[in-house]
Protein backbone atom coordinates (compact mmCIF):
# COMPACT_ATOMS: atom_id res chain seq x y z
CA UNK A 1 0.00 0.00 0.00
CA UNK A 2 1.52 3.20 -1.03
CA UNK A 3 1.83 5.57 2.06
CA UNK A 4 -0.34 8.62 2.35
CA UNK A 5 2.68 11.06 3.68
CA UNK A 6 5.72 10.88 2.22
CA UNK A 7 8.28 12.52 2.72
CA UNK A 8 12.33 12.18 1.35
CA UNK A 9 15.28 14.70 2.84
CA UNK A 10 12.62 17.17 3.22
CA UNK A 11 14.80 20.32 4.04
CA UNK A 12 14.57 23.75 4.76
CA UNK A 13 17.17 26.49 5.26
CA UNK A 14 16.22 30.24 6.22
CA UNK A 15 18.10 32.91 5.71
CA UNK A 16 20.86 33.79 7.53
CA UNK A 17 21.55 30.14 7.30
CA UNK A 18 19.47 28.97 9.85
CA UNK A 19 18.68 24.90 8.56
CA UNK A 20 15.29 24.37 10.16
CA UNK A 21 14.94 21.04 9.24
CA UNK A 22 18.03 18.97 7.54
CA UNK A 23 16.58 16.16 5.50
CA UNK A 24 14.29 14.37 6.77
CA UNK A 25 12.76 11.03 5.16
CA UNK A 26 9.53 9.35 6.68
CA UNK A 27 6.39 7.75 5.25
CA UNK A 28 2.70 7.69 7.07
CA UNK A 29 0.29 4.95 6.69
CA UNK A 30 -3.46 5.44 5.77
CA UNK A 31 -5.26 5.63 8.97
CA UNK A 32 -2.63 5.76 10.96
CA UNK A 33 -2.22 8.54 14.00
CA UNK A 34 1.69 9.39 13.58
CA UNK A 35 3.19 11.74 15.89
CA UNK A 36 6.54 13.75 15.97
CA UNK A 37 8.32 14.05 19.42
CA UNK A 38 10.42 16.51 20.30
CA UNK A 39 11.19 19.61 22.59
CA UNK A 40 10.72 23.42 21.20
CA UNK A 41 13.05 24.16 18.13
CA UNK A 42 13.08 20.35 16.64
CA UNK A 43 11.99 21.38 13.89
CA UNK A 44 8.42 19.52 13.95
CA UNK A 45 6.17 22.89 12.96
CA UNK A 46 8.76 23.91 9.91
CA UNK A 47 8.23 20.08 9.01
CA UNK A 48 4.03 20.28 9.30
CA UNK A 49 4.13 23.61 7.82
CA UNK A 50 6.12 22.44 4.57
CA UNK A 51 3.81 19.15 4.01
CA UNK A 52 0.64 21.20 4.26
CA UNK A 53 2.18 23.82 1.93
CA UNK A 54 2.61 26.82 4.19
CA UNK A 55 5.87 26.77 3.42
CA UNK A 56 7.84 25.55 0.63
CA UNK A 57 11.03 23.68 1.26
CA UNK A 58 14.25 23.98 0.29
CA UNK A 59 15.41 21.26 -0.65
CA UNK A 60 14.02 17.20 -1.15
CA UNK A 61 10.74 16.17 -1.59
CA UNK A 62 6.96 15.61 0.00
CA UNK A 63 3.73 13.95 -1.09
CA UNK A 64 0.10 14.19 0.56
CA UNK A 65 -2.78 11.99 -0.63
CA UNK A 66 -0.37 11.35 -3.97
CA UNK A 67 0.06 14.86 -4.88
CA UNK A 68 2.94 16.50 -4.69
CA UNK A 69 3.56 19.32 -2.31
CA UNK A 70 5.35 21.82 -4.50
CA UNK A 71 4.12 21.08 -7.93
CA UNK A 72 0.28 20.05 -6.70
CA UNK A 73 -0.28 22.54 -3.82
CA UNK A 74 -4.12 23.06 -4.64
CA UNK A 75 -4.51 19.54 -4.68
CA UNK A 76 -2.71 19.13 -1.45
CA UNK A 77 -4.46 21.64 0.57
CA UNK A 78 -7.83 19.88 -1.08
CA UNK A 79 -6.76 16.62 0.98
CA UNK A 80 -6.29 17.80 4.71
CA UNK A 81 -7.07 19.52 7.38
CA UNK A 82 -4.76 21.91 9.53
CA UNK A 83 -4.86 22.96 13.07
CA UNK A 84 -1.93 25.19 13.97
CA UNK A 85 -0.82 25.62 17.42
CA UNK A 86 -2.93 29.22 17.89
CA UNK A 87 -6.20 29.09 17.53
CA UNK A 88 -8.41 29.97 14.61
CA UNK A 89 -11.51 29.97 16.19
CA UNK A 90 -13.49 33.62 16.70
CA UNK A 91 -14.80 33.86 20.24
CA UNK A 92 -17.20 36.80 19.56
CA UNK A 93 -19.27 34.44 17.26
CA UNK A 94 -21.04 30.94 18.17
CA UNK A 95 -19.51 27.64 17.29
CA UNK A 96 -21.96 27.41 14.82
CA UNK A 97 -21.59 30.33 13.45
CA UNK A 98 -17.62 30.06 13.46
CA UNK A 99 -18.48 26.82 11.37
CA UNK A 100 -20.32 28.57 9.00
CA UNK A 101 -17.99 31.01 8.00
CA UNK A 102 -15.16 28.33 7.68
CA UNK A 103 -17.48 26.41 5.35
CA UNK A 104 -17.56 28.89 2.59
CA UNK A 105 -13.75 29.77 3.13
CA UNK A 106 -13.89 25.73 1.61
CA UNK A 107 -16.63 26.61 -0.70
CA UNK A 108 -19.27 24.24 0.33
CA UNK A 109 -22.48 24.11 -1.04
CA UNK A 110 -24.99 25.36 1.46
CA UNK A 111 -27.07 22.13 1.85
CA UNK A 112 -23.45 20.10 2.30
CA UNK A 113 -22.22 22.63 4.60
CA UNK A 114 -25.27 21.93 6.74
CA UNK A 115 -24.64 18.71 6.95
CA UNK A 116 -21.22 18.49 7.59
CA UNK A 117 -21.48 21.08 10.46
CA UNK A 118 -24.10 18.59 12.26
CA UNK A 119 -21.57 16.17 11.67
CA UNK A 120 -18.56 17.43 12.88
CA UNK A 121 -20.17 18.95 16.33
CA UNK A 122 -21.44 16.04 16.81
CA UNK A 123 -17.93 14.30 16.31
CA UNK A 124 -16.02 16.78 18.78
CA UNK A 125 -18.61 16.74 21.19
CA UNK A 126 -19.95 20.23 20.63
CA UNK A 127 -23.71 19.95 19.10
CA UNK A 128 -25.06 20.82 22.71
CA UNK A 129 -22.99 23.80 22.55
CA UNK A 130 -23.22 24.56 19.27
CA UNK A 131 -25.47 27.89 19.47
CA UNK A 132 -23.34 29.59 22.38
CA UNK A 133 -20.23 32.44 21.87
CA UNK A 134 -16.90 30.74 21.65
CA UNK A 135 -15.65 33.27 24.78
CA UNK A 136 -18.25 31.08 27.01
CA UNK A 137 -16.34 27.87 25.75
CA UNK A 138 -13.44 26.11 28.22
CA UNK A 139 -9.60 26.12 26.66
CA UNK A 140 -10.12 21.98 25.57
CA UNK A 141 -13.57 23.07 24.03
CA UNK A 142 -12.13 25.66 22.03
CA UNK A 143 -9.74 23.44 20.81
CA UNK A 144 -11.84 21.41 19.69
CA UNK A 145 -14.29 23.34 17.62
CA UNK A 146 -10.83 24.02 15.95
CA UNK A 147 -10.47 20.58 14.82
CA UNK A 148 -13.74 20.53 14.16
CA UNK A 149 -13.09 23.54 11.18
CA UNK A 150 -10.63 21.32 10.17
CA UNK A 151 -12.88 18.33 9.74
CA UNK A 152 -15.81 20.27 7.25
CA UNK A 153 -14.40 19.17 4.02
CA UNK A 154 -13.66 15.18 4.83
CA UNK A 155 -10.09 15.81 4.45
CA UNK A 156 -8.28 12.65 3.98
CA UNK A 157 -5.22 13.69 6.14
CA UNK A 158 -5.38 15.72 9.53
CA UNK A 159 -2.60 17.69 10.91
CA UNK A 160 -2.19 18.56 14.22
CA UNK A 161 0.49 21.25 15.42
CA UNK A 162 0.84 20.95 19.06
CA UNK A 163 -2.83 20.06 19.83
CA UNK A 164 -2.72 20.40 23.89
CA UNK A 165 -0.41 22.99 24.05
CA UNK A 166 -0.93 25.14 27.38
CA UNK A 167 -3.80 22.74 28.49
CA UNK A 168 -3.88 20.82 31.41
CA UNK A 169 -3.42 17.23 31.72
CA UNK A 170 -7.19 16.56 32.17
CA UNK A 171 -8.01 18.95 28.97
CA UNK A 172 -5.44 16.56 27.31
CA UNK A 173 -6.73 13.67 27.88
CA UNK A 174 -9.83 14.97 27.08
CA UNK A 175 -8.57 16.20 23.27
CA UNK A 176 -6.77 12.68 22.93
CA UNK A 177 -10.18 10.59 23.35
CA UNK A 178 -11.55 12.86 20.56
CA UNK A 179 -8.64 12.56 18.86
CA UNK A 180 -8.94 8.50 19.18
CA UNK A 181 -12.65 8.54 18.47
CA UNK A 182 -12.20 10.60 15.13
CA UNK A 183 -9.70 7.78 13.52
CA UNK A 184 -12.12 5.12 15.19
CA UNK A 185 -14.80 6.18 13.50
CA UNK A 186 -13.50 8.11 10.13
CA UNK A 187 -10.42 6.32 9.58
CA UNK A 188 -8.39 9.53 8.57
CA UNK A 189 -4.70 9.77 9.50
CA UNK A 190 -4.08 11.50 12.01
CA UNK A 191 -0.66 13.84 12.19
CA UNK A 192 0.55 15.45 15.32
CA UNK A 193 3.60 17.27 16.83
CA UNK A 194 3.97 17.28 20.28
CA UNK A 195 6.96 17.45 22.82
CA UNK A 196 4.56 15.84 25.52
CA UNK A 197 6.13 12.53 26.00
CA UNK A 198 2.58 10.86 27.18
CA UNK A 199 0.90 12.49 24.31
CA UNK A 200 3.21 10.37 22.12
CA UNK A 201 3.03 7.46 24.03
CA UNK A 202 -0.67 7.14 24.77
CA UNK A 203 -2.26 8.54 21.68
CA UNK A 204 0.55 7.62 18.43
CA UNK A 205 0.73 4.63 16.90
CA UNK A 206 4.14 5.51 15.68
CA UNK A 207 6.65 8.10 16.61
CA UNK A 208 9.28 9.79 14.77
CA UNK A 209 12.05 11.33 17.29
CA UNK A 210 13.04 14.90 15.61
CA UNK A 211 15.98 16.49 17.39
CA UNK A 212 17.95 19.81 15.80
CA UNK A 213 16.30 19.66 12.57
CA UNK A 214 16.78 15.39 12.21
CA UNK A 215 14.60 12.31 12.37
CA UNK A 216 16.59 10.25 14.82
CA UNK A 217 14.46 7.18 15.18
CA UNK A 218 11.15 6.14 14.17
CA UNK A 219 8.75 3.04 15.48
CA UNK A 220 6.45 2.39 17.62
CA UNK A 221 6.44 3.16 21.57
CA UNK A 222 6.81 0.04 22.97
CA UNK A 223 9.70 -0.66 20.50
CA UNK A 224 11.47 2.26 20.92
CA UNK A 225 11.06 1.61 24.26
CA UNK A 226 11.98 -1.86 24.17
CA UNK A 227 15.41 -0.52 21.80
CA UNK A 228 16.79 0.41 25.32
CA UNK A 229 17.02 -3.25 26.77
CA UNK A 230 15.76 -2.94 30.21
CA UNK A 231 15.17 -0.31 32.98
CA UNK A 232 16.31 3.17 33.93
CA UNK A 233 17.68 3.73 37.61
CA UNK A 234 17.99 7.48 38.26
CA UNK A 235 20.89 8.66 40.76
CA UNK A 236 21.01 12.02 42.16
CA UNK A 237 24.17 11.91 44.49
CA UNK A 238 26.34 13.79 47.05
CA UNK A 239 29.06 15.10 45.29
CA UNK A 240 31.49 13.68 46.36
CA UNK A 241 33.36 11.97 43.61
CA UNK A 242 33.82 13.52 40.18
CA UNK A 243 31.08 12.25 37.52
CA UNK A 244 33.60 11.11 35.21
CA UNK A 245 34.78 9.23 38.15
CA UNK A 246 31.01 7.79 39.39
CA UNK A 247 30.24 7.39 35.54
CA UNK A 248 33.73 4.85 34.77
CA UNK A 249 32.83 2.50 37.91
CA UNK A 250 29.22 2.13 36.76
CA UNK A 251 29.43 1.36 32.82
CA UNK A 252 32.19 -1.48 34.79
CA UNK A 253 29.06 -2.86 35.35
CA UNK A 254 28.47 -5.72 33.60
CA UNK A 255 24.79 -5.87 33.50
CA UNK A 256 24.72 -1.38 32.91
CA UNK A 257 24.07 -0.49 28.76
CA UNK A 258 24.52 2.85 29.34
CA UNK A 259 24.91 5.80 31.67
CA UNK A 260 24.43 9.18 31.26
CA UNK A 261 24.50 12.39 33.15
CA UNK A 262 21.83 14.72 32.61
CA UNK A 263 19.99 17.76 34.77
CA UNK A 264 21.84 17.16 38.12
CA UNK A 265 21.58 13.12 37.99
CA UNK A 266 23.06 9.77 36.53
CA UNK A 267 20.95 8.19 34.79
CA UNK A 268 21.38 4.61 34.32
CA UNK A 269 20.02 2.20 31.61
CA UNK A 270 20.41 -1.38 32.79
CA UNK A 271 19.18 -5.00 32.23
CA UNK A 272 16.88 -6.19 34.85
CA UNK A 273 16.99 -3.21 37.11
CA UNK A 274 16.32 -5.00 40.42
CA UNK A 275 19.17 -6.99 40.50
CA UNK A 276 21.53 -4.16 39.02
CA UNK A 277 20.56 -1.91 41.62
CA UNK A 278 22.42 -3.01 44.62
CA UNK A 279 25.68 -3.68 42.18
CA UNK A 280 25.30 0.34 41.65
CA UNK A 281 25.54 0.58 45.44
CA UNK A 282 28.34 -1.38 45.59
CA UNK A 283 30.23 0.09 42.62
CA UNK A 284 29.58 4.05 44.54
CA UNK A 285 31.30 2.62 47.75
CA UNK A 286 34.84 2.05 45.49
CA UNK A 287 34.67 6.23 44.79
CA UNK A 288 33.06 6.74 48.66
CA UNK A 289 29.94 8.27 46.84
CA UNK A 290 26.75 8.74 48.72
CA UNK A 291 23.58 8.54 47.18
CA UNK A 292 20.68 11.40 47.97
CA UNK A 293 17.67 9.97 46.07
CA UNK A 294 17.48 7.02 43.78
CA UNK A 295 14.25 5.81 41.25
CA UNK A 296 13.99 2.37 39.20
CA UNK A 297 11.15 2.47 36.44
CA UNK A 298 10.49 0.91 33.06
CA UNK A 299 12.27 3.65 30.32
CA UNK A 300 9.64 6.22 29.07
CA UNK A 301 9.80 8.44 25.52
CA UNK A 302 11.75 10.64 27.16
CA UNK A 303 14.36 8.09 28.38
CA UNK A 304 14.40 7.16 24.72
CA UNK A 305 14.87 10.77 23.85
CA UNK A 306 17.95 11.27 26.19
CA UNK A 307 19.56 8.07 25.18
CA UNK A 308 19.43 8.84 21.57
CA UNK A 309 20.07 12.60 21.57
CA UNK A 310 22.36 13.04 24.67
CA UNK A 311 19.39 16.04 26.04
CA UNK A 312 16.18 15.68 27.55
CA UNK A 313 13.32 16.52 25.62
CA UNK A 314 12.89 19.75 28.38
CA UNK A 315 16.29 21.20 27.22
CA UNK A 316 16.73 23.60 24.69
CA UNK A 317 13.39 25.61 25.35
CA UNK A 318 14.78 28.78 23.62
CA UNK A 319 13.02 27.55 20.32
CA UNK A 320 14.93 28.16 17.36
CA UNK A 321 11.34 28.14 15.28
CA UNK A 322 10.36 31.06 17.68
CA UNK A 323 13.94 32.65 16.80
CA UNK A 324 12.90 32.15 13.04
CA UNK A 325 9.67 33.37 13.62
CA UNK A 326 10.80 36.66 14.68
CA UNK A 327 13.44 37.00 12.03
CA UNK A 328 10.47 36.64 9.52
CA UNK A 329 8.55 38.96 10.85
CA UNK A 330 11.19 42.20 11.81
CA UNK A 331 11.92 41.28 8.11
CA UNK A 332 8.39 42.43 7.82
CA UNK A 333 8.76 45.34 9.59
CA UNK A 334 11.64 46.57 7.88
CA UNK A 335 9.78 46.07 4.81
Amino acid sequence: MTPIIEAEGLTKVFPGHIVAVDHVSFAVEQGEIFGFLGPNGAGKSTTIMMLTTLLRPTAGHARVAGFDVVRQPERVRASLGYVSQDLAVDDNLTGMENLILQAGLYHLPRQEARRRIAEVLHLVGLAHRAKDRVETYSGGMRKRLDIAAGLLHQPKVLFLDEPTLGLDIQTRREIWRYVRDLRANTGMTVFLTTHYMEEADLLCDRVGIIDRGQIKAVGRPAELKAGLGGDVITLRLAGIASTTEVTAVLRRIPSVNDVRFYNGEHVITARDGEKTLPLVFEALQQVREKVVAVTLKQPSLEDVYLAITGRGLRDDQESREDAIRHRIRMRRVRA
